[in-house]
């Protein structure tokens, strides 16, 4: 893939269902107050974890990233753990109920095999097939989010004639923070939610152009992702509509796109056909969702499967580098969207949404540790932090905050469950779901390494961790070769006369 597209899967690749669903019900809970606060606070932890892994990343440019990273620099157990967790977050049942918007007499599960099954063919072709399907996917959400938060702000501050906004009103009189800590506790996993995802950029780095290049810029981009398209839309979202508005709630109990908060705020705003636009945006999400989640659980599996940590079969890819069998696996998975019809969409919708929220927790605080314990090996084998083509700013402070702020959410969580009133053992059990998934996944692996493989040493020493392989130059490298490429681009500046594209693409080269 080429740094276009590694920039945008960075921006927009996997803005989804998230935001355009689930976001109004943290305001629903909480007031606008705690959804913001809620968000931002994700927000800066999933931008630490993204630089902790970006770090690594750069370095080591693997398709299975923090699964590889984990079993390299900690322990095989952990690596297996994070692997399948990762594999096992799908975010596919909403395409179906996005289209069924438009054609109601058709059962979910139909316009699942109308969704997936051409995402699937168009993952077979190859990966810039999905580097360039994306990129456009993206550019489409990335458009729609600006266009939202202009329209939303102007008519919230009264600029729409003969639509009058709430201005202020929504965050006066007490109803910015509703509820109070056990709410505000509640909002974070959807702030999870929707932030799931941002770690596919490291992910992708394993088949990108100039990896130590790309990367550190791919890294640099989720700082305005996050900014843009979740702080200002959650802030849009409080200011234009209340909380006790139960269009916020309807959107993601019942999955419906006409409740939803960019619907509803256009449509207010004098957009009559709103529905139909946000509609047809939010199926673009959802492709683009899907998309992504076949690329990044294939790509895993690969990974797992090359790790010995997966059936080998898994690990065969065709003459251009296409992970068939792990494609097929993920598209056997993928028709879940059948629980939709059994269960109903909301249900479902909710479990799916506990269980990526707090496995997406679990995958970002070990990201933390895994960062700590690469830094320690880097250390402990005398490598010079010269030749990291990325190298994290505050080191050990962001990894370390990430594994504490991941611990007092986790808390948080389990306070809100259980003072919840009355008390229901079903939401604990939501609220933990991925934990349970988590610890049988590591607890079964290493009693399977120690018991089934005889390996006794489970954590793997600092000074024998493996600092060569997948890495993108040799020790001492590092200057040289920047050097060599620094002298390379001002060459290239000098010899090219300067012209409209030329200024297009140096203003392109520090957007993207």
């Amino acid at each position: 893939m080429q740094s276009r597209h590694l920039m945008m899967i960075a921006i927009g690749g996997t803005i989804g269902t998230g935001i355009f669903l689930s976001a109004g019900s943290a305001i629903a809970l909480a007031g606008p107050g705690s959804a913001l606060l809620s968000y931002v606070v994700v927000g800066m932890f999933v931008y630490s974890v993204v630089i902790a892994l970006g770090e690594m990343s750069a370095m080591f440019p693997v398709s299975g990233a923090f699964s590889v990273f984990g079993s390299r620099f900690v322990s095989p157990a952990l690596g297996f753990t994070l692997g399948w967790n990762y594999w096992f977050q799908c975010e596919l049942t909403a395409a179906a109920i996005i289209l069924q918007f438009w054609a109601p007499q058709v059962q979910a599960w139909e316009w699942a095999l109308v969704i997936i099954v051409p995402v699937f063919l168009l993952q077979l072709i190859h990966v810039r097939a999905y580097g360039e399907s994306e990129y456009w996917f993206a550019l489409v959400k990335v458009l729609m989010i600006i266009v939202f938060i202009f329209v939303g702000l102007i008519y919230d501050w009264g600029g729409i004639k003969g639509h009058p906004g709430p201005g202020l009103s929504n965050f006066q009189k007490g109803q910015a923070f509703i509820g109070g800590f056990q709410n505000f506790a509640q909002t974070f996993v959807y702030a999870f939610y929707s932030f799931g995802g941002v770690e596919l950029v490291a992910v992708a780095a394993g088949e990108s152009v100039r990896p130590h290049k790309t990367v550190p810029r791919a890294i640099k981009a989720t700082f305005l992702r996050i900014v843009l398209f979740y702080i200002l839309t959650i802030l849009t979202i409080g200011l234009c509509i209340n909380w006790q508005d139960p269009t916020l709630l309807r959107a993601a109990d019942e999955s419906d796109v006409t409740a939803s908060p960019l619907t509803v705020v256009f449509q207010r705003a004098g957009f009559g056909a709103a529905e139909h636009v946000v509609n047809a945006v939010l199926l673009t999400a959802v492709l683009s969702a899907t998309n992504s989640c076949f690329y990044a659980s294939s790509r895993m599996l690969l990974s797992l499967a090359r790790s010995g940590q997966a059936p080998r079969i898994f690990g065969w890819v065709d003459g251009r580098g296409v992970p068939v069998p792990a494609l097929i696996m993920a598209l056997a998975v993928s028709f879940v969207t059948f629980l939709t019809t059994i269960w109903g969409e909301g249900l479902v919708f909710t479990w799916l949404l506990n269980l990526t929220g707090i496995s997406a927790l679990l995958v970002w605080c070990s990201i933390g540790l895994i960062s700590l314990r690469f830094r320690a090996a880097y250390r402990a084998q005398g490598r010079s932090l010269l030749d990291l083509p990325y190298t994290q700013p505050l080191f050990p402070l962001l990894p370390a905050g990430v594994v504490i702020l991941a611990l007092l959410m986790f808390i948080a969580e389990g306070y809100s469950a259980v003072k919840e009133q009355p008390l229901q053992a079903e939401n604990v059990v939501a609220t933990y779901i991925g934990v349970a998934l988590y610890v049988v996944l590591y607890l079964g692996y290493a009693i399977y390494e120690r018991y089934g493989l005889g390996i006794r040493q489970h954590f793997v020493p600092l000074l024998e961790v493996d600092l060569q392989t997948d890495a993108v130059w040799k020790p001492g490298e590092g200057a040289m070769i920047r050097d060599h490429e620094g002298k390379d681009e001002e060459e290239a500046a000098v010899t090219v006369t300067p012209g409209w594209r030329t200024w297009l693409s140096h203003a392109a080269t520090h957007i993207y």
